[in-house]
């Protein structure tokens, strides 16, 4: 985050468009904003009209576009897939049900992310303002989009992907024999099965997220012009901010571009009385 802010601080004041998610993604964002705002940095955040999470504050400017989706719908849909997911279920039905809602939640985000894009008046002003950089969670890839048709510079502040597609992107050695996959419960000290278990979650990573980012796909190749994929989108990402912590975390390779933001959205409290 210092590293970060510096080079920000260098640029006496930059100006940094922002496109957040919803829910606990934009309130790790959030911390952030405020960070840049007491650095004198200029920050505009591009929020739906259905987004309540993202509110007005002094220390950016928000500004909504309409979209044809509905909050309620959308929040069902993501605890419905909370729920399958993580209430025990055996192994395979929890991937069966990843790749359903995956694809349907892909679908509900492209929608609010081609009225965006496709918002010429709102396209023309984000233009002429000229931002030194795009800050999104590329989770959700619309933000990194956003900045491939801005020719901007993107930074990435995300807590990682399902099937690891940022460390594909970055280059990073990823071992399945050591760090355990996501949805396997596994911990560091692994049996043979559970070993072999990796390595199959592992085979199947490049199929889940070419399936569920499929609808972006064809959203980027529209606003771009030519034929691309998600992960040539995300490799234009210059700065990779990981809100991880190794203390919960299994230890991994990472990359010189790769900055741990962990803690950072945890406030300050007082210290406990004797």
């Amino acid at each position: 985050v210092l590293l970060f802010l510096s080079l920000l601080c260098s640029a006496s004041g930059g100006k940094l468009l922002v496109v957040p998610m919803d829910e606990s993604h934009w309130l790790s964002l959030r911390s952030l904003l405020v960070a840049l705002s007491q650095k004198d940095h200029q920050t505009v955040t591009m929020a739906p009209e259905v987004n309540p999470s993202v509110e007005a504050s002094e220390y950016h400017t928000l500004k909504r576009y309409p979209v044809p989706l509905d909050r309620e719908e959308l929040r069902a849909r993501v605890c419905s897939l909370g729920n399958e997911l993580f209430e025990g279920k055996p192994f395979h039905e929890r991937i069966t049900a990843l790749f359903g809602k995956a694809w349907l939640i892909s679908s509900l985000h492209t929608c609010s992310c081609r009225r965006l894009l496709h918002n010429k008046g709102l396209m023309q002003d984000l233009q002429s303002s000229e931002f030194n950089a795009v800050l999104t969670d590329p989770l959700v890839p619309c933000g990194h989009i956003l900045a491939l048709r801005l020719s901007e510079p993107s930074v990435f502040s995300l807590r990682g992907f399902p099937c690891s597609l940022d460390l594909q992107v970055v280059q990073c050695p990823d071992l399945p024999s050591y760090v355990p996959r996501t949805f396997t419960d596994s911990s560091d000290y692994t049996t043979f099965v559970q070993h072999v278990e990796n390595s199959v979650l592992k085979s199947i990573d490049p199929f889940l997220c070419s399936f569920a980012y499929l609808p972006f796909q064809f959203l980027a190749s529209d606003v771009l012009h030519k034929q691309v994929t998600v992960k040539e989108v995300l490799c234009h990402g210059s700065i990779w901010l990981q809100r991880m912590d190794f203390v919960f975390e299994c230890p991994m390779p990472v990359m010189p571009n790769t900055v741990f933001t962990e803690g950072r959205n945890c406030g300050k409290n007082k210290p406990l009385s004797q």
